[in-house]
């Protein structure tokens, strides 16, 4: 197996593990936004439903930040790839690459699932 090989198996490894991460957060968003708004309404305060915002945007920004590194490293995969073998060096720096952190968070991808789960909370506030 040549040293470039081995280096994009290592590059996709984090590019695996941080999607990973973030089908995980989507799960505990959604979780723990539906178990707060169905504990409020089930105990008629539903004016506190507001609380309901903060894991929304929590999630929302930490899930950014995941698929922003994973565009990172997609960038670095890219560019490892067109690499001749005695060049590779085994280098994990993404730093030469410049994406934005704020285009990530709010993609096509990001922007209606939490878009929908803020949704439902100012729904919920409505029943308040």
């Amino acid at each position: 197996m040549t040293s470039k090989v081995k280096h994009l198996e290592f590059i996709q490894g984090v590019v695996n593990r941080l999607a990973t991460n973030s089908l995980r957060i989507k799960g505990w968003a959604v979780i723990l936004v539906s178990a707060l708004l169905a504990l409020l309404i089930g105990d008629t305060r539903a004016d506190l439903a507001w609380i309901g915002f903060v894991p929304v945007f929590v999630f929302w920004g930490l899930d950014g930040y995941f698929l922003w590194q994973e565009r990172l490293f997609r960038d670095l995969y890219d560019h490892v790839r067109l690499l001749q073998d005695d060049q590779v060096d085994y280098s994990m720096n993404t730093s030469a690459f410049h994406r934005s952190w704020w285009k990530a968070t709010f993609s096509i991808t990001l922007c209606p699932f939490y878009g929908a789960l803020a949704v439902a909370v100012g729904m919920t506030l409505t029943l308040g």
